[in-house]
């Protein structure tokens, strides 16, 4: 299963993905993290790991990468940067790092003033999740960039579910509104993920959006923002975050 992590900047996407992705992982599955924010240099110290090399190097660098695209977008063939299909053992250890089940790729960062746009790592990332086989024992996270352009990059078709973590915000449900309009016309399911929601922001989000999509409410919690604040890794356990796990294991096994 291929999940697609989505919101509105500073929601908790990151964190969500990172709490999922060790929840799976000790659960036995195989976890996969996709970093596919340019401007997150964060993901990484969440999970315990260091920040692998861009992998966009491996087919050449930002500039070579986007010649590349050029050339499949004129054959009409989006796939056709990668020679073959792989499985997540498949991809190049070069580009990945690991601890225990959890392997994570960065797709690409912006790393100097004025090297151009991002959508070069945009058309990877949906190519690369296009490309990516998984079995019953996988399950792979997308992060992505705040906001919506990650829909006008297709991202999405490579996934099987999104997910939006809300906050308590009036931006947050507007753009919720919007994430709804653009999941549905990918075809992909959509569900809230609620967080750092008190007991009067639950009950206001929960009025507001759809509550049948609302798989849970995550409250704040002091150990997750210290080790936020500080880079360290998250080693919280949440049963709300249980719960979400449980609900991605009922699809992959269904």
């Amino acid at each position: 299963m291929k999940v697609l992590v989505c919101g509105k900047g500073g929601s908790g996407k990151s964190t969500i993905t990172a709490l999922l992705a060790k929840s799976m992982d000790r659960k036995g599955y195989n976890v996969l993290v996709v970093d596919s924010d340019e401007s997150n240099f964060g993901l990484h110290k969440q999970l315990g790991l260091e920040m692998p090399e861009d992998f966009m190097n491996y087919l050449g660098g930002k500039k070579t990468l986007g010649e590349k695209l050029m050339q499949a977008y004129q054959k009409g063939d989006t796939a056709s940067i990668f020679e073959n299909t792989w499985q997540i053992s498949d991809i190049p250890e070069a580009y990945t790092v690991e601890k225990g089940n959890i392997k994570m790729i960065t797709i690409g960062k912006i790393h100097d003033f004025g090297e151009g746009c991002a959508c070069p790592m945009g058309a990877l990332a949906r190519n690369f999740l296009k490309n990516t086989e998984t079995t019953p024992e996988d399950v792979v996270f997308v992060d992505t960039e705040a906001g919506i352009e990650h829909f006008g990059r297709g991202v999405e078709e490579g996934c099987d579910l999104v997910l939006m973590v809300l906050d308590p915000s009036y931006e947050s449900i507007r753009l919720s509104e919007k994430i709804s309009e653009l999941a549905e016309k990918a075809g992909k399911p959509l569900y809230f993920i609620l967080n750092r929601a008190d007991k009067i922001g639950t009950q206001l989000m929960t009025e507001t959006v759809d509550k049948n999509r609302i798989l849970t409410s995550v409250p704040s919690n002091t150990e997750i923002f210290l080790a936020g604040f500080e880079g360290e890794e998250l080693k919280v356990e949440l049963p709300e975050i249980e719960s979400v796990a449980d609900f991605l294991i009922s699809g992959i096994q269904s």
